[in-house]
C-alpha cells in the first residue's frame, strides 16, 4: 500500500513540491509569491485571462507583490499562471483563495468556493493536499471540500489530505505579510494537519496547528469580528462624544496612556474591504441556523453601517454654519479606498459618502492618488481629480474619508475652505480652512 503521506511529507520536505493555487488575488498572488521563493514550483489559476497574461510577463498588479520581486520568479520557472484547472492535474498541493463575498441579504456567495471546489474534485488524485483558504463559516471545509473529494472514491486522510487555512493578508501593511505572519491550519484528520503544516513551514515562520477546520474557520471569524465590534464601539462613543461637546480623539489618545487593559480603536466614516464589513456575517449566518442570534455583530453591523450617514450630518451642519445648503454645494471627496495608502474600494465607506451626498442634491467630485476611477450607480464612472489649489478653492466644502500619506495636509488645509476631517487626518497641520472632525 502506498503511502501517500509520507511522500508528501518528503516532497515538501525537500522543496519539489508542485503546488497549485485556485485565485490570484490580494490573497493567493502573495502566498503564490512566498511559495515559489522557498522552491516550490507553483502555478497560479484564475479566471481572469489579462491577470493570467500579465503574471507570465513577470508583471504584477497588486501593490503588495513588486514587479521586481515577481519577475525573478516567473523567468527562474518557479512561478507560471494559467486559466485552465488540468494544469493542476499533477500538483501536490492546491490551495483555494477565491472571494467570499456576501449577497445583498447578508447571506454568504459560497458560488465562488463551490466552483473552484467543483473544478479541483475532477482533477483531484492521490496523494493530494488540498487546503481551503477563503474565509467563511465553521464547517465549510467538511461540508463542501470533502464530499466532492471523496465522491471520487478517495479517502480524506490516507490517499487525499484536506485542510483549512484561513488568509490572514492585510493589503498596504508595510510590516506584516505572508512570511511573518503566524499561519493557522486545521486539519480534517490528524494526518492531514501534519501534511498541511509541512507544506507551510517552509514558506512562514511560524504554524499554528489547531484541532479541526472548524476551529481554523472560526479563528479568522473571531479575528475580524473582534475587529469590527471594537470599532463599532469606537465609532457610537464618537457619535456621543460630539453629542457631548467632547473630542472624542483626544480621549482615545489619552486612554492610550494606560499601559494595560485598553487597546485603542479608532472611528471613522464606516467599514470597508473584503474582510471586517463581511466575515462577522458568516458566523452570524450560520448561528442563525442554529436559532441563535449573535447580538454583538448584529449591533456593531447596526452602528459601522449608519458611519456614512453620520458624516453626511457633519457636512450638512458645517454648511450650514457658513450660511449653505447642502444641495447644490460642490463637494470634494478626499480618497476613495478603503483605507490608507491603497487601491481598493471594496466596501469602501467613501462609496456610500459619495453616493450619499449625490442624492442630497451635492455636485461631488473627488481625488485620489491610488484610485484613477469608480464606478457609480447607473453604470456611470467618476475619474479623480487633481489635487489642485484650484479644485479645492472650488469646493465648498473638502471631505477626508480615506487619510492617504501622499496628501499634502498643510496644502488642503491652505487652499480649502471648510474641511470635514472623518479620520483626525488634519491633527497637527495648519492652513485658513475650517476643520470640522469627527
Amino acid at each position: 500500500m502506498t503511502d501517500y503521506k509520507t511522500q508528501l511529507l518528503d516532497r515538501f520536505n525537500r522543496r519539489e513540491a508542485k503546488v497549485g493555487i485556485v485565485g490570484m488575488g490580494y490573497v493567493g498572488l502573495p502566498l503564490a509569491v512566498e511559495f515559489a521563493r522557498v522552491g516550490y514550483q507553483v502555478i497560479g489559476l484564475d479566471v481572469n485571462a489579462d491577470k493570467v497574461s500579465r503574471l507570465n510577463a513577470g508583471s504584477s498588479y497588486i501593490p503588495d507583490v513588486p514587479t521586481d520581486e515577481l519577475r525573478p520568479l516567473v523567468e527562474s520557472g518557479h512561478l507560471r499562471a494559467t486559466t485552465s484547472y488540468d494544469d493542476l492535474r499533477d500538483c501536490d498541493a492546491i490551495s483555494i483563495c477565491v472571494p467570499t463575498p456576501l449577497r445583498k441579504t447578508k447571506d454568504p456567495d459560497m458560488s465562488y468556493v463551490l466552483a473552484a471546489a467543483d473544478a479541483v474534485a475532477q482533477v483531484c488524485h492521490p496523494g493530494l493536499l488540498v487546503v481551503l483558504e477563503s474565509t467563511t463559516y465553521p464547517g465549510t471545509t467538511e461540508e463542501i471540500i470533502v464530499p466532492r473529494l471523496m465522491s471520487n472514491g478517495l479517502e480524506v486522510g490516507r490517499n487525499v489530505f484536506v485542510a483549512f487555512s484561513p488568509e490572514r493578508v492585510d493589503p498596504g501593511n508595510q510590516v506584516y505579510g505572508v512570511r511573518n505572519t503566524p499561519k493557522v491550519v486545521g486539519g480534517v484528520t490528524p494526518a492531514s494537519v501534519e501534511v498541511v503544516t509541512a507544506l507551510y513551514e517552509p514558506a512562514v515562520e511560524r504554524v499554528v496547528p489547531v484541532s479541526s477546520t472548524a476551529a481554523a474557520e472560526m479563528v479568522k471569524l473571531l479575528e475580524n469580528t473582534f475587529r469590527a465590534v471594537n470599532i463599532g464601539l469606537v465609532n457610537e462613543m464618537a457619535i456621543m462624544c460630539r453629542r457631548l461637546g467632547v473630542d472624542v480623539w483626544e480621549v482615545i489618545e489619552a486612554a492610550s496612556s494606560k499601559p494595560f487593559g485598553f487597546m485603542p480603536f479608532y472611528p471613522g466614516p464606516g467599514l470597508g474591504g473584503h474582510c471586517i464589513p463581511i466575515d462577522p456575517h458568516y458566523l452570524s449566518w450560520r448561528l442563525r441556523a442554529l436559532n441563535y442570534n449573535a447580538r454583538f455583530i448584529e449591533l456593531a453591523s447596526e452602528i459601522n453601517t449608519q458611519m456614512p450617514y453620520f458624516v453626511i450630518e457633519l457636512v450638512m451642519n458645517a454648511l450650514n454654519e457658513d450660511g449653505k445648503a447642502l444641495r447644490g454645494s460642490k463637494i470634494g471627496v478626499l480618497g476613495m479606498a478603503y483605507k490608507r495608502d491603497i487601491d481598493d474600494v471594496r466596501e469602501s465607506p467613501a462609496l456610500d459618502v459619495y453616493h450619499l451626498l449625490e442624492e442630497k442634491g451635492a455636485e461631488v467630485s473627488f481625488s485620489d492618488p491610488h484610485v484613477p476611477s469608480v464606478r457609480l450607480p447607473a453604470d456611470r464612472v467618476a475619474h479623480s481629480q487633481p489635487l489642485t489649489a484650484e479644485w479645492l478653492a472650488a469646493q465648498d466644502a473638502v471631505v477626508i474619508v480615506t487619510d492617504h500619506r501622499a496628501f499634502d495636509y498643510d496644502f488642503i488645509l491652505e487652499h480649502a475652505r471648510l474641511v470635514v476631517d472623518t479620520r483626525n487626518a488634519t491633527k497637527g497641520h495648519a492652513g485658513r480652512a475650517r476643520v470640522v472632525r469627527l
